[in-house]
């Protein structure tokens, strides 16, 4: 059975998850990097959006919106004493020296790039990624030196988008193998609750097909650029459950020894 064929019937059928724990690791290794490649082309979608929409309009922003602000020593300092917020349609940037505004604001905004009192982030795609300052340890920023940024970003996003695509797919590929060998553990305990006689190396196989259909439902919704309230514990919910299911269908070994 090809890779997209397992991808359906792993979408509704634990039964054909229970089969496909006697295949090769090699292929189910392969069906993982399929899945997360799968989850983060949204990000990759709006990546690309923002920084083709954005970064006109950011230099616009900065230059006429934005007050004059310093990065040094870990630290943003601005002329401002609450948060500045800037909406550009589907684009906002937000300055804030004060502390108020958390990562879980800018993730609220949708696509924004945000200048907080410790850290810069990101939200592009259902997806934020933070940077503290004191990574720039020794280093002064500017407002001008920013605008010089974003003009040096415009003329490299060619190889940006590439480049960070990459790494975001090296990090995901971890985060969902790290995701699979756990449900797989937890696979370990579910196979008693079933009485079933199953090993850590199926369960594996298994756990790798039960994470797809709650890949597919988030998917959708970070390419509809829609967040999903306790997205964590539904992630995990669902795909304990379809384990479980599948490890159901396996045949009990007393069952067949008794007939």
């Amino acid at each position: 059975m090809n890779i997209f064929k397992q991808f359906y019937k792993s979408i509704y059928s634990p039964k054909d998850i229970a089969s496909f724990r006697f295949q090769g690791i090699g292929k189910t290794i392969l069906y993982v990097f399929f899945l997360t490649f799968l989850s983060i082309l949204p990000a990759i979608f709006y990546l690309n959006t923002m920084l083709n929409a954005g970064i006109e309009s950011t230099k616009s922003v900065i230059n006429d919106d934005i007050p004059s602000f310093t990065i040094e020593n870990g630290t943003l300092s601005a002329e401002t004493d609450v948060p500045i917020t800037v909406d550009k349609g589907d684009f906002s940037i937000i300055v804030d020296p004060t502390g108020v505004i958390t990562n879980e604001d800018v993730e609220d905004k949708g696509n924004a790039i945000a200048l907080l009192k410790s850290e810069i982030t990101v939200a592009a795609g259902g997806r934020i990624d933070s940077y503290s300052y004191s990574m720039m340890e020794g280093l002064t920023l500017t407002k001008e030196d920013f605008i010089d940024i974003v003009d040096t970003v415009d003329g490299m996003k060619g190889i940006i988008i590439p480049v960070i695509s990459i790494f975001m797919f090296l990090v995901s590929s971890a985060v969902s193998f790290i995701e699979v060998s756990i449900l797989a553990w937890i696979g370990l305990l579910l196979k008693n609750l079933a009485g079933r006689s199953i090993s850590y190396r199926h369960l594996w196989r298994m756990a790798a097909y039960s994470v797809t259909l709650p890949t597919v439902f988030f998917t959708i919704m970070s390419a509809l650029n829609t967040p999903v309230p306790n997205s964590f514990y539904i992630n995990w919910f669902v795909e304990v459950i379809i384990l479980f299911l599948a490890i159901k269908e396996i045949p009990n070994e007393k069952t067949n020894i008794e007939n």
